[in-house]
This record gives structure tokens, sequence and C-alpha cells, in this order.
């Protein structure tokens, strides 16, 4: 706490996801005449049940970045979510902020969320002083940028859009056109691994004083959230972030793409990153990141199947997300095409079933607060879409176990992407598939007690019987999308008792799911 001073003339809040030092509220400040407010509130942590690591992680790398402004010279007030007078919300403490410096105006970077845009927009006409909300120009695009860009489209898909964005940064790019000759080189990203690969590991950064504190402090205050502390790893500092950002770039990007969409069992990295959480919450630059990933392809180091996939990830579907989230608004959470009304399963929160895909991928969420994009879509989300889970709550769960998710761009991946509940904004087809999706880009049928080659039957994999049961359930609303036209040719040539024993074997499913949520 800092005491009060009578001449600070700028408040400047740092929210928790701006943990950068060139943010934009602070690009013009003046340390002698700033004072750098810093809050941990009981609004952010609570909100949904995040993560205890997700909450870790971020409290921590919190507290080291008021450390490295304070290093710098600057006058940073920072209120801990144990301090007895923290008034739980940002509004709040704003409000004690003012009392205490009685500032000639606010500023402060705009929001990610429109939950804390709306308190921000509110602060002027609450405090009775000018506040100055300035834009992230840690994105690409704008806001105004995508809107430009999606006005009077017919299709806002994103591949259009990542070739803008292709353009505007320079990166792999030819002059006017990209560098190999294609846009997009996903057909080469589809490989199955196998456990004889070298994989590398992402750094492991044991906590130091200021994390050991913040781990007590989690353990206590949030119990009954989802996962586990054990093993925390993460990267708190700017420095530390970069070090794991070099050490991808030097040993996990080469083979990247090739096993981008692959899944073993136990492994949960392969050869992925590890970087979001440290991008989302401002430790890492993403644009100085691809352009780095895109100098190992100028060097030789890395293909460009690898390079190209992983600069598509960021200023691709990043920043699209970004635009579709603020562009749709607050009410695209409520969207529901499907009608999608079902609970998702207790197993979601613990990791105990039966399906081994869906025990790995649940296992290692919980354990790590991390699951790669085709875990995320292709089993887990893929197997909530079959069920006809509720979007949101499908949205919550999302947003509560990942350690890089924020709603804005979770939100979109989730209800667009994994959920098809917008109808189609972002995906032309629904991603549903049956278990031989899973077989082929992993090992994990090979460990399930499950038989993916059966579509019936005791022993067989639920992910078959559900994908056409899914299918025929939503006749009305997907029957003539022309992507869809072959399965469901595919369903019409079945023989009658085929289908019947089908559908069957899906209620019988679906009955035992509802049975066990009404017990819960």
């Amino acid at each position: 706490m800092v005491a009060k001073q009578s001449k600070a003339r700028t408040l400047v809040p740092i929210l928790g996801d701006q943990l950068t030092r060139d943010i934009t509220s602070l690009s013009d400040a003046d340390p002698a005449s700033t004072i750098v407010l810093m809050m941990e509130v009981a609004d952010e942590t609570t909100y949904v049940r995040h993560h205890k690591k997700k909450i870790a992680f971020l409290l921590s790398a919190m507290r080291h970045h008021a450390q490295m402004l304070r290093a710098e010279g600057w006058t940073v007030d920072y209120v801990t979510l144990d301090d007895p007078d923290n008034a739980g919300s940002f509004t709040g403490e704003i409000a004690r902020a003012v009392d205490r410096y009685a500032p000639d105006r606010i500023v402060v970077t705009e929001a990610g969320e429109w939950r804390v845009a709306a308190m921000l927009d509110g602060w002027e006409t609450l405090f009775g002083i000018p506040v100055d909300i300035r834009g992230d120009i840690r994105f690409v695009a704008s806001h105004a940028d995508f809107d430009e860009w999606a006005t009077d489209r017919k299709s806002l898909r994103m591949e259009y859009f990542y070739r803008v964005m292709r353009r505007r940064t320079g990166l792999l790019m030819d002059g006017d056109d990209p560098v190999g000759g294609e846009w997009n080189f996903d057909a080469q990203n589809r490989k199955p691994a196998s456990n004889d690969l070298l994989m590398p590991r992402p750094i492991a950064f044991p906590p130091d004083a200021i994390t050991t504190d913040v781990l007590a402090l989690v353990a206590d205050r949030f119990a009954d959230h989802p996962g586990t502390l054990d093993g925390f790893e993460f990267a708190v500092t700017q420095a530390d972030a970069m070090r794991q950002q070099r050490h991808f770039l030097d040993h996990a990007l080469p083979r990247f793409g090739d096993y981008q969409d692959a899944m073993l069992t136990g492994e949960p990295y392969l050869w992925h990153s590890i970087l979001s959480p440290y991008i989302n919450a401002g430790l890492l630059d993403p644009l100085e990141l691809c352009r780095q990933a895109a100098a190992r392809f100028d060097e030789g180091k890395a293909p460009i199947n690898a390079v190209e996939g992983f600069v598509r990830q960021i200023i691709g579907w990043r920043e699209y997300m970004r635009g579709i989230y603020w562009r749709e608004g607050p009410d695209y959470v409520d969207r529901n095409f499907l009608d999608a009304t079902r609970d998702l399963p207790g197993f979601y929160w613990t990791g105990e079933t039966d399906m081994h895909c869906l025990a790995q991928a649940i296992g290692q969420t919980l354990t790590h607060a991390y699951a790669h994009h085709i875990q995320r879509l292709m089993v887990t989300g893929n197997y909530a879409l079959l069920i006809g889970a509720n979007p949101r709550q499908v949205h919550e769960w999302y947003l509560e176990v990942y350690a890089d998710a924020y709603e804005w761009v979770e939100l979109p991946n989730t209800l667009g992407m994994s959920q098809f509940a917008d109808g189609g904004l972002l995906g032309s087809k629904p991603y549903a598939a049956s278990g031989a999706y899973i077989d082929r880009m992993s090992d994990y049928c090979r460990h399930c007690r499950y038989d993916v080659k059966k579509r019936v039957g005791e022993n067989a994999c639920p992910f078959n019987a559900l994908y056409w049961d899914f299918l025929v359930r939503n006749e009305d609303k997907l029957g003539r999308n022309v992507r869809l036209a072959m399965p469901y040719r595919n369903w019409a040539r079945m023989k009658p008792a085929d289908r019947d024993a089908t559908r069957a074997q899906a209620a019988t499913y679906l009955a035992s799911l509802d049975g066990a949520n009404a017990a819960d």
C-alpha cells in the first residue's frame, strides 16, 4: 500500500492481462506524477470458478510485474487479495484510489472483455473526473479495422481475414504473394505422432518466494475450484516467458507443424509452444513472436508448414476471435442455434470416465490448466457437441479450466467453432466426428475399454452412435448444409435396422448421462 499523496495527478490502473511495459496507458506517462494501480479482486477470481493454477499464475505474474515497474521508478499501489480493506471489485478499488490520491484523471488501456469494458465506461460519470480509455496496440487489427473488413461481407471466414493480416504484417510474404505459393499448409500438418519421438519438454520454472506466497493464498481461498496446484511450473516474469519462447522456437517449432493435431497418452505438450498464457497476459509480444518464427524459416531452421501454421494461430485465429467477440456483442454468449440443453457431465471436473480420450484430455487439463487445440476441439468439444450439452455451460467450463482462457478469445472458439451455437457465423459446418478421427490422430483408442470400430453393442465407442444421432437430431437445421451432404447420404443408405440400433444405442447412452447428472 502507498501512503496518500495529494499531488498525484494521473491514476493508471493496470489490469491483470496488461502485464507489459509497452501498454498504451503508460506510453506517455510521467513517473513523477503517476500512480500505477494494480488490483487483485475477488470479482475477477470468482465470476467463474477458475482453475487454481490459472489464478496462481495471474496473481504471481501481476506481483512480479509490479516489482519490475517499481524497479524502473514507477510508484505502484498494489492491492492484494487478502488486504482487509480490499473492496472486491475493480470499480470499488478505483473508488478507494480516487479517495487516496484525488487524481486529475484516470488513464487506462481498453479492457479485453465486455464485462470489464462496461465498468471502465462508467468511471467518468461515477467519479466525476476525466477517464482516457486507450486502444490496445498489442493486436494487429483494431476494432475499427475488423469492422471495416467485416462490413458488407456475406461470409466472415477466418481464412480471408488471415490473408489481410499476412499482407498487413508482411509475415511470410513475397511481395503481395505468400511465401511458398500457398496461404495455408494445413494439409501437411495432420500426422499422427508416436511415442518414440524425441519430444522437447517445456522449461519448468520452480516457484520463487513471491509465487510460493501466492500458492498458499490460492490454496486457502480457492480450495473448491477445479484443478490442482501441485507441480506449478509457469513462467511468471517476462524474462522467463521469453526463455520459454526461445526454447520453443529453437527446439519444438521445426516439427510443430507435422504434429500439431496429434495426441498421445501421457504426453500433454508434444511439440506445442505452451506460450498462449503468456501472450494473453501480456508477458510476450505476439507480433514479435511471429516475426521470430518467420526468421527461423528464413534461416532454414524450420519448414514453411510449421511456421505458417504457428503464425496462423496468432495473427489469424487469435486476432479473428477478438474481432468476432467485439463485433457480435455481449449477447453472443446466449446463442444456442441447435437448442442444446443437456447438462455437462460431472466427469468434466474430475476426469473420471472410462472413455480414455476424455480421461486424458480432461485429466491433463485439471493437472496443468492446459490442453492443446485438437484436444479441446475434437475430444472435449466434440463430445459436448454430440451429446447436446448446453453451450453456455461448455463455454463456462473452458473459461474456468484453461490458463490462457479470457472470454474474448475463448467464447467465440467455444460457442462458434466448437459448439456451432452461432449457426455457422465462424464455421461452415459443425466440428462433429465419430471415434475414427480420434483413432487416426492419437493412440488413445488403443488404451480404451471401448472398441472404436464398433457402433453398437456393450463395448462400442460412444462417439460412433452419438455422431449419427447428432446428425439425425439436428437434421432440420443441418440437413441442407452442403458440407454434411455425404454423411447424410451415408445415413440414408444404412439399413433401417442398423439406423434403429444406432439411435437406440445413443439414446441408452444419453439416458445414462442424464441419470448420472440427476444423481449429482
